[in-house]
């Protein structure tokens, strides 16, 4: 599968702040993959996506895939829609996951799969994708343990 040109990736994503610092992440979300800047000299994973390394102030910055393991930090369940027009059937459950890569690499999304009541600080957690409105996007799962 050929990678997606940037005009693809700002027609997919045309309701998104796509920008040279991201857009390689957002290409990556086209293919299912899940990409997160990394330094190429000290190896510090980057996010949010900055061109420059907050540990060693290298230029020298490239999107790398992560595992997808992580465990959950911390939750929020939102009540209300963005869009007016189309309200919340259900509460949405927006997280920070702290992925295994990095102590302190902290990605935003969504936990599925696991009823608000169930969920626990430092909880397993690996990625999964959910299709919202013709677009897969990454979410997370409880990891089954044991």
């Amino acid at each position: 599968m050929t990678e997606p040109d940037d005009l693809a990736v700002f027609a997919y994503f045309h309701d998104v702040h796509v920008d040279r610092d991201n857009i390689a992440h957002y290409r990556g979300l086209m293919r299912s993959r899940l990409l997160v800047n990394r330094c190429n000299e000290c190896g510090h994973w980057i996010y949010p996506h900055r061109p420059l390394c907050p540990e060693c102030l290298s230029f020298s910055v490239e999107p790398a895939e992560v595992s997808g393991l992580g465990r959950l930090h911390m939750w929020t369940l939102i009540h209300q829609s963005r869009d007016p027009d189309k309200p919340l059937a259900a509460p949405l459950l927006a997280a920070a996951i702290e992925l295994v890569e990095q102590p302190g690499l902290r990605y935003l999304s969504r936990v599925v799969g696991c009823p608000p009541e169930r969920l626990r600080h430092d909880m397993p957690v690996q990625l999964t994708w959910i299709e919202e409105e013709g677009r897969r996007w990454p979410a997370f799962t409880p990891l089954e343990v044991g």
